[in-house]
């Protein structure tokens, strides 16, 4: 960097506050999904074998987060905390739910969204790709939606335009989740007359008699392409393109199979970074990227299942490992688990002019903080109760060497939660906190029956809930000193144990990880449910 353009960036980093509320970026969110850190070249290094040039290059120009995670090892807990700046156990139970993509709404997640803040601060607002946050659909009897029980005829009575988007074509749910259909601004498209179902599960349920799996993630980006093409520098507009890969099934796009070494997956992962290609060219064609952040990030780490074997195969993910590729990067753990690379993701930012080029940054962030940075930079106010588990990083964006504002966060398996304090990080669980006899869940190891048998065995008598949130019952560790999580500190740090417990206590109680009022979950919040059937049932039977 010349020194006129470093003067140039000291001068703006002293007047951002102003300047960003006085003229705010374009936004957009791109969020693949089940893509781990170790898939993407500019974190992985020599242990990626997939080739990512233009994710490595929005890195390149902006910042690489090294610390940034989700609140869930899985997909909808994860958005529905980015969505909302709210974490997904403070919310109810679903409603009018049916399997897979026919998943109902959780009451008062719509309430205050990225969209409705952005959509309230002036923004044209889009949303295109997997949306898996619940939706309500026109059913034939006026009972609860299921794969048949739906009008296709009507359209979504909720989804995108509930949570402030202006323009949605959207996936109910995942890309192996039936319905397999489109739905542009609520209304179905095409004829839903066909039952289909894809490798990997081979769900078989309702889908639009033309729908093919390895053209969804084109059809996204090139409906991306459209939103933005039709965008002007008069209004400013938020984009947030939720892509359906690498999650299973693995079905890359025609032109992208074959193209990469490793296999069908690294095809897939390609075909994930041609996303951002097509992304930026379309901001570049209408001179619209110099004002744009752009964002790129992961729901949470690589599925143990997934590879290039299409059928979903238990701990398949070693296979690539023996190839040398390993998606979860330096991390243990994957999709589901309690460990960091279940929860740790890429996050990429770039804006020009704004965000210095080519650094990373160390700093705890989570994608819950996205609600209080985007209304920081675009000069919003966010009420009390809105956004309560949010903490900007906005100045981390200008200066990614100072001290982050986030100094703990609360995140979960599918069964247990975790706790990060600082460089600590507590497991509330003796293993890797998947649910007991999970096939979906091997290769996170240990397994629940192994671990709490363990647990159990060095444990004199029977444990109290007390009991249970101390060692053995629970592991610590210390990431600055050891990243894989290999040594559990929790026996000769019960101190800090009992520290972290009650952070997490805390804001269970005070409804917030925030400054402020006390709020209310929708729910009561167990922090240990000894009597949990995704516990091994043998653990059950002796924790009575």
């Amino acid at each position: 960097m010349n020194s006129l353009r470093r003067i140039f960036l000291a001068l703006l980093l002293v007047s951002a506050p102003s300047l960003l509320c006085a003229s705010p970026p374009n936004i957009v969110l791109i969020l693949a999904d089940d893509l781990g850190i170790g898939d993407v070249n500019c974190y992985g290094g020599d242990r990626c074998l997939i080739e990512t040039p233009n994710i490595d290059g929005l890195a390149a120009d902006g910042i690489r987060f090294t610390d940034a995670h989700v609140n869930a090892s899985f997909c909808g807990p994860t958005r529905r905390a980015l969505m909302t700046g709210r974490f997904n156990w403070r919310f109810g139970a679903y409603v009018n739910s049916g399997p897979w993509g026919f998943v109902g709404p959780r009451p008062n997640t719509e309430n205050f969204t990225l969209g409705k803040l952005l959509k309230n601060s002036g923004y044209r607002t889009g949303y295109v790709g997997k949306w898996h946050l619940g939706t309500t659909m026109n059913t034939l009897d006026g009972k609860s939606q299921g794969p048949s029980n739906v009008d296709y005829t009507k359209p979504l009575k909720y989804g995108p335009t509930q949570f402030g988007f202006d323009d949605s074509f959207i996936l109910p749910g995942s890309l192996d989740m039936f319905p397999y259909a489109f739905a542009r601004n609520h209304v179905w498209q095409g004829e839903i007359t066909a039952r289909k179902g894809w490798s990997a599960f081979n769900r078989v349920g309702p889908a639009e008699k033309d729908f093919q799996d390895h053209e969804v993630l084109e059809t996204f980006y090139t409906e991306a392409e459209d939103f933005l093409e039709k965008r002007t520098e008069s209004e400013p507009f938020f984009l947030f393109l939720a892509l359906t890969a690498p999650h299973t099934p693995t079905s890359p796009g025609v032109a992208w199979q074959g193209m990469s070494e490793l296999g069908v997956y690294g095809d897939f992962v390609m075909e994930v970074d041609h996303s951002v290609k097509r992304v930026m060219d379309a901001l570049k064609a209408k001179g619209l990227d110099e004002n744009t952040l752009v964002l790129f990030s992961s729901d949470h780490g690589p599925a143990p299942y997934a590879g290039n074997i299409l059928k979903a195969t238990p701990d398949q993910i070693s296979q690539l490992e023996a190839m040398g590729h390993f998606p979860g990067g330096p991390h243990r753990g994957y999709k589901f688990s309690v460990y960091e690379g279940g929860l740790r993701v890429p996050l990429i930012a770039r804006w020009p002019g704004v965000i210095p080029e080519g650094e990373t940054c160390d700093a705890l962030v989570s994608l819950s903080d996205f609600m209080a940075t985007f209304a920081e930079l675009t000069g919003s106010k966010l009420e009390e109760n809105q956004a309560p588990d949010s903490i900007s990083f906005a100045t981390l964006l200008r200066d990614p060497k100072e001290e982050g504002a986030r100094k703990d966060l609360i995140m979960q398996s599918v069964v247990q939660f975790v706790i990060r304090d600082g460089n600590w990080k507590l497991c509330l669980c003796p293993g890797s906190g998947v649910p007991a006899n999970s096939e979906n869940g091997a290769g996170n190891e240990p397994m629940p029956e192994d671990a709490w048998r363990k647990a159990l065995e060095g444990f004199k008598g029977k444990p109290s809930e007390a009991d249970l949130l101390k060692a053995p019952f629970v592991q610590l560790f210390d990431l600055s000193k050891d990243l894989h999580e290999d040594t559990n500190l929790a026996a000769v740090n019960p101190e800090q144990v009992r520290k972290m417990v009650k952070i997490l206590m805390k804001q269970i109680a005070n409804g917030r990880s925030t400054p402020g009022a006390e709020l209310e979950n929708d729910k009561n919040v167990r922090i240990v449910n000894p009597a949990d059937k995704r516990l091994p049932a043998f653990a059950r039977d002796y924790l009575k």
